[in-house]
């Protein structure tokens, strides 16, 4: 079992998640977060006095997965999200080491679904 974490760009979350149930994953969780990497921000100004914006909006999505669905996972995920500019985004795949489904006390591989 594997946690995917990506965050990647507001706009392009419909794509990915398109992407996705083409890719027959259709349970993931989606928040908004911040973040900066390579983009490093921008800067702005407001009623004459500038300031730098550098925390920028991005969308986290966090999707367990079988062993067997770790990649069509992934390749959806950058299919749906690159633009092939800078501020795609980034994915991190974690081991999981446990999983339970609060409903019927299902543990593992059967937990995730």
């Amino acid at each position: 079992m594997k946690l995917i974490i990506a965050y990647i760009q507001p706009h392009k979350l419909q794509d990915v998640k398109k992407a996705l149930y083409k890719a027959e994953v259709h349970k993931m969780s989606v928040t908004n977060a911040l973040g900066c990497g390579e983009q490093q921000g921008y800067e702005e100004s407001y009623r004459g006095i500038r300031f730098e914006v550098n925390l920028l909006k991005k969308v986290r999505l966090e999707i367990a997965v079988n062993e067997d669905f770790v990649d069509k996972t992934i390749d959806a995920i950058i299919e749906g999200a690159k633009t092939g500019q800078i501020g795609d985004g980034k994915i991190f795949v974690l081991d999981l080491n446990e999983c339970i489904r609060i409903r019927t006390g299902d543990k593992g591989n059967k937990a995730i679904g």
